[in-house]
């Protein structure tokens, strides 16, 4: 799974980024100031930055003189959309300039094509010796490749985005099925049956009572 650095002095864009592309698979962390970028990327190693270039402090311009020599891809975004700014910043050694206001699926466009220009576009989430693949929608528990229907691999995906959290039969339903939940709960219940048998997972698939369902671990 690809971690992501976002980079971002407003809150509320930081936070819409972090929720969309962690709903897309990737492990996401947030810095609302370019100090704090510094601090973190001194820690730890991510696979890309999202970096701003207005920020307080250290701006983006600054802080990309910190991440060029690591090696780490950046895309930066930013309000400064004029060609001088853009020249600059691709020139610093930005992979790819992304203008505000963006739309959210261009952005998960633009950092898929940079992953997989770095050859680290492979999306996955892992619950203990279970490795969800969300691109190629395999599922290994150890070494062992288990066999899901497409219904069962969607149910377990919401389920480990979510776990831990008591999810309701309605969500839960709505979410997999792409449609109304009636109030009939014997597929959803029989696909959890299912998964709890495949992958292993009686104990950790709890039963909620009048609510749905929570993964445990």
């Amino acid at each position: 799974m690809a971690e992501i650095l976002i980079v971002e002095d407003d809150e509320a864009i930081a936070n819409l980024i972090y929720m969309h592309l962690s709903d897309e698979g990737y492990r996401c962390v947030c810095a609302f100031d370019g100090e704090r970028g510094a601090d973190i990327l001194e820690g730890r190693d991510f696979d890309l930055v999202l970096l701003d270039i207005m920020l307080p402090g250290i701006d983006g311009y600054e802080l990309m003189e910190y991440i060029r020599p690591r090696g780490t891809p950046v895309i930066f975004l930013t309000a400064k959309g004029e060609v001088k700014d853009r020249i600059k910043g691709l020139r610093m050694g930005a992979d790819d300039y992304l203008v505000k206001p963006f739309q959210l699926g261009e952005l998960s466009a633009r950092v898929e094509a940079v992953l997989r220009r770095m050859g680290k576009n492979e999306r996955r989430l892992k619950f203990h010796d279970i490795v969800i693949n969300l691109d190629s929608r395999q599922v290994t528990r150890g070494n062992e490749n288990v066999d899901l229907t497409i219904k069962e691999f969607d149910l377990l995906v919401e389920l480990v985005r979510n776990k831990n959290i008591a999810l309701y039969r309605d969500r839960l339903y709505e979410k997999v099925w792409k449609e109304m939940f009636t109030g009939e709960t014997r597929t959803l219940d029989s696909h959890i049956q299912r998964l709890r048998r495949k992958l292993g997972l009686e104990e950790q698939i709890k039963t909620v009572f009048r609510i749905g369902y929570r993964l445990e671990g």
